[in-house]
């Protein structure tokens, strides 16, 4: 079995778990709920401090960040095309959304599976890069094609403000910038805390598929998840090859390019005003695609020699 299947298919299985057990309730809503907040606020910026403070800052690789946020950035402008086939604006900031939102879980599990805590490390950077741009854009976008009635309008910049990954995103660069190692006992505590975000974060992607939603997805939902499964990873190998990122780098960057959008998309979209069931149509669809597109993905790139010599 190739090493990247090797990786793909335990992720597979643990997302699989997690929609068993919200089938099954198990793991009542509020529960999956609950898990998803202490990942959120605990657990995954736990994680990208430690990962950032232990980069060395002098050759942290800033092409890999770069070539991150242009392909955001061109997949943003892409679903703006949407305005001339759509007529409803909430489904256009539902699309943009969908476009440069990434699931982090899916990509931290399979960065640290092929290349250890080189490949975690990277995609912790990329985290750090891709999360802010994903969080401009989509509170943008959905802010502006929102159906928000009469109620207020949410700031892109107080959102990054006050969410917790990006604060741990400082904290981690800060730490890194300055030389400062951290004490063993921190070390050693977000380590700890740091272990649990992988698994939880794949078994709540799992439990926030909303199963019913692929029987409503038509054409539309269709198109607009291989725009987004296909088009961010071409963006993000088009970038690389002009600005010059190579090796694992160039791996990383196309490794979270490929995987599925953000599960908590829905929660977004509902609260912003956007189309709320096109946003769960989106997340079901590219989810199960994501299975065959990011293999394929992977071996064309292995194929045609982007990656250099990397495990097949």
């Amino acid at each position: 079995m190739s090493a990247f299947l090797a990786a793909l298919l335990p992720v597979i299985i643990v997302v699989m778990a997690g929609r068993f057990l919200a089938w099954r309730e198990i793991i009542p809503p509020e529960g999956w709920r609950a898990i998803e907040r202490l990942a959120y606020v605990l657990l995954f910026p736990a994680l990208i401090i430690r990962a950032l403070a232990r980069a060395p800052f002098e050759t942290a690789p800033w092409k890999l960040a770069l070539t991150l946020i242009i392909a955001q950035l061109v997949l943003g402008g892409i679903g703006l095309l949407a305005k001339r086939f759509i007529v409803s604006r909430p489904s256009v900031g539902v699309i943009i959304q969908s476009n440069v939102r990434w699931n982090t879980f899916v990509a931290l599990s399979l960065g640290s599976a092929l290349f250890g805590e080189e490949g975690l490390a990277l995609v912790t950077i990329a985290a750090a890069a891709m999360i802010p741009t994903a969080n401009i854009l989509s509170v943008t976008a959905l802010t502006t094609f929102g159906d928000v009635g009469d109620g207020k309008k949410r700031h892109p910049v107080a959102e990054l403000v006050r969410n917790p990954l990006i604060i741990a995103c400082v904290v981690g660069g800060v730490i890194a910038a300055s030389g400062l190692t951290l004490p063993v006992l921190v070390d050693d505590t977000l380590d700890l805390m740091g272990r649990a975000t992988i698994a939880l974060g794949l078994l709540a992607a799992g439990a926030g598929v909303d199963v019913s939603a692929l029987k409503r997805a038509g054409p539309r939902t269709l198109v607009w998840s291989l725009v987004r499964l296909l088009g961010l990873p071409l963006a993000v190998i088009g970038v690389s090859l002009a600005i010059g990122l190579d090796g694992i780098g160039f791996a990383i960057a196309v490794l979270c390019a490929s995987v599925p959008t953000a599960t908590n998309s829905y929660i977004l979209a509902r609260q912003l005003g956007g189309d709320a069931p096109l946003a769960a149509n989106l997340i079901a669809v590219q989810t199960v695609l994501a299975a065959l597109t990011m293999p394929a993905i992977w071996f064309a790139c292995l194929a045609l020699g982007l990656f250099g010599d990397l495990p097949q």
